[in-house]
C-alpha cells in the first residue's frame, strides 16, 4: 500500500472514530426540561435543562443546545419554576418516647411541602433523630435531611426535658464533649435557667472548638456581650429587641437583681427602642455574620390564641392526639392572661414584624424557621414554613429576600453552601418545582408540582399519597 493511501485510510479511520465518540451519550437518571431556574443570589430567572444523576446535579444546559446526556426519565418543566428544596431552619423533634411515632410522621409532612432540609433546634429524641438521619441519607426513609443540635444546653432545672445542665464552669466542657460525641451539627443554647456569666463562657468555649452555635439569650446579659462571645445565630426577636433598646443596660441590671421578669421587660424594651441604637446593632450583626431567626408565624399564632378557632385546621389530622395534648399549656395560658397582657402580646407581635423588615433592610442575614413541634400550638410541620415566608412578605420584605431566608441562607449558616442552597453543577439534587412564580406571588411556594430529594422524585400523585399516609388517629 502506498504511503498516500495509508495516510488517507488512517484519516478516514480517525474521522469515523471521532464521529462515533461524538455520538456517544452519557447516561443520567433524570432530566428536567425547559425549567425556569430561579437564581436566589441574583434573582434572575433563566430557562435551562437540568441533568441529574446519583443525587447530584450533573450539569445545566441552555434549552436547544446539543447535549450528550441521555436520561432514564424526564420531567417537562415548561412554565414551571425551579428552586432549591426549601429549608425550615427552626423545628423541634421532641416530646418524649410516647411521641416518637408522631415526630417520625412529621418527616412526611416536610417532604409533602417541598421542604428537603430541616434544622432541629434541640429536643429529647436524639437517639431516634440520629437513626432517622441515617435512614433518610440511605433513602430507606422518606424525609428531609436533618441537621440537629441534639439536646439543648441550659442551666439547672431547665424548662425542656433532656437538656444538658451547665451549673458551674466545669460543666461546660462536659456538655460540649457529650454533644461532640453525639456528632451533632450545631449547638443550641436555651435561657430558662442559664446564668449570664456561664452562658457567655459557654459560647466562648464553643467558638474555641470551632462549632456553630445558635440560641436564646438570658436577659442578664446584653446582646453585645452575646455577639462578641461568638454567637452565630439568634433564635427569635426578643433578644434583638433588647439590644436595640437604649435602656438595655438598665433592664439587664433589673433582671440581674430580680427586680424585673422576662415578660415584664417587654413593654419597657419596646418603648426603649431607638433607631440609632438599632442601626449600630444591625451593623454589628451584619459584620460578624450573625443570623437572626424571626419566627413571625408562630409569634402571630400564639398572640391570637385567645381569638382564633383552630378546631377545623386541616393539618390537625396529621399530627395525632399526642401532639394536640401538648398544645394545651399555651392555650390555657393565653386564655388566663389579663386583658393588658393580651394587648401587650399583640402589640409586640406587630413590633416584631417591623423589626424584621428593618433587619432585612440593613442586610442582616435572616433564617426562615417555623418553630414547629410538640408544645408549640398549631404550628404544623411543613405548611408553617410557607406561612413564615408569607409573613415576611406581608411585612414588606421582597419575595426574593424571603426565599433567600430558607435554603440559601440556611446553607450559608451551617457552612453547607458547597452542597446546598442554590442550583448549580455538583450540588445535591434537592429541588422543588413550582407551578407558579414565587418571585411574583410568594403563595406560589405552596403550589408544588414536583419535589426531588436526591434520587427520589415525588410528583403530584406521590405528594398526595404521602399526605394521605400521614393521617394519624
Amino acid at each position: 500500500m502506498s504511503t498516500l493511501l495509508k495516510k488517507v485510510t488512517l484519516l478516514a479511520f480517525l474521522f469515523i472514530l471521532t464521529s462515533c465518540q461524538e455520538k456517544e451519550t452519557i447516561p443520567v437518571d433524570l432530566a428536567l426540561m425547559n425549567a425556569n431556574v430561579i437564581d436566589l443570589e441574583s434573582g434572575k430567572v433563566t430557562v435551562k435543562n437540568i441533568y441529574i444523576s446519583k443525587g447530584e446535579i450533573k450539569t445545566m444546559e441552555d434549552v436547544g443546545a446539543e447535549t450528550t446526556y441521555k436520561a432514564d426519565s424526564s420531567i417537562d418543566a415548561t412554565e414551571k419554576y425551579l428552586l432549591p428544596g426549601f429549608w425550615d431552619n427552626h423545628i423541634h423533634l421532641r416530646g418524649g418516647d410516647s411521641l416518637i411515632a408522631n415526630n417520625k410522621n412529621f418527616l412526611k409532612l416536610f417532604i409533602a411541602n417541598g421542604i428537603t432540609t430541616v434544622r432541629d433546634a434541640g429536643g429529647d429524641l436524639t437517639a431516634s433523630v440520629m437513626e432517622w438521619k441515617k435512614q433518610i441519607a440511605n433513602e430507606d426513609l422518606v424525609g428531609p435531611t436533618i441537621f440537629t443540635a441534639g439536646p439543648k444546653i441550659d442551666g439547672p432545672n431547665s424548662t425542656w426535658a433532656g437538656s444538658l445542665v451547665v451549673e458551674k464552669e466545669e460543666d461546660i466542657p462536659v456538655a460540649l464533649d457529650s454533644l461532640q460525641a453525639l456528632n451533632v451539627d450545631f449547638v443550641k443554647l436555651y435561657d430558662s435557667r442559664f446564668s449570664g456569666d456561664l452562658y457567655v463562657k459557654t459560647i466562648k468555649e464553643i467558638e474555641k472548638r470551632g462549632l456553630t452555635v445558635s440560641g436564646h439569650m438570658p436577659f442578664t446579659v446584653t446582646l453585645n456581650e452575646t455577639v462578641d462571645a461568638g454567637m452565630d445565630a439568634i433564635e427569635h426577636l426578643y433578644y434583638i429587641m433588647k439590644g436595640c433598646a437604649s435602656n438595655e443596660e438598665e433592664v439587664t441590671e433589673k433582671m440581674k437583681s430580680g427586680e424585673m421578669g422576662f415578660w415584664d421587660a417587654m413593654p419597657s424594651l419596646q418603648e426603649g427602642y431607638t433607631d440609632s441604637t438599632a442601626q449600630a446593632i444591625f451593623q454589628k450583626l451584619k459584620q460578624k455574620e450573625v443570623f437572626v431567626v424571626p419566627t413571625l408565624h408562630i409569634g402571630k399564632t400564639l398572640s391570637y390564641l385567645d381569638e382564633m378557632d383552630h378546631t377545623n385546621d386541616p393539618y390537625l389530622k396529621y399530627i395525632g392526639q399526642g401532639i394536640i395534648k401538648t398544645y394545651e399549656g399555651r392555650i390555657q395560658s393565653a386564655m388566663r392572661a389579663s386583658e393588658e397582657a393580651r394587648k401587650n402580646r399583640k402589640e409586640l407581635d406587630s413590633f416584631f414584624g417591623r423589626l424584621t423588615k428593618s433587619l432585612n433592610t440593613a442586610d442582616v442575614g435572616l433564617l426562615a424557621g417555623s418553630d414547629c413541634g410538640a408544645f408549640n400550638s398549631y404550628i404544623y410541620p411543613g405548611i408553617s414554613l410557607h406561612k413564615e415566608l408569607a409573613a415576611m412578605v406581608a411585612k414588606g420584605i421582597s419575595p426574593l429576600d424571603a426565599l433567600r431566608t430558607s435554603a440559601y441562607n440556611g446553607a450559608r449558616f451551617l457552612d453547607q453552601s458547597d452542597s446546598y442552597g442554590s442550583i448549580s453543577q455538583g450540588k445535591v439534587s434537592d429541588l422543588v418545582l413550582l407551578d407558579g412564580n414565587p418571585l411574583e406571588d410568594i403563595s406560589e411556594t405552596e403550589n408544588i408540582h414536583t419535589v426531588i430529594k436526591g434520587n427520589q422524585v415525588f410528583g403530584k400523585k406521590q405528594l398526595k399519597e404521602l399526605l394521605e399516609s400521614a393521617v394519624m388517629d
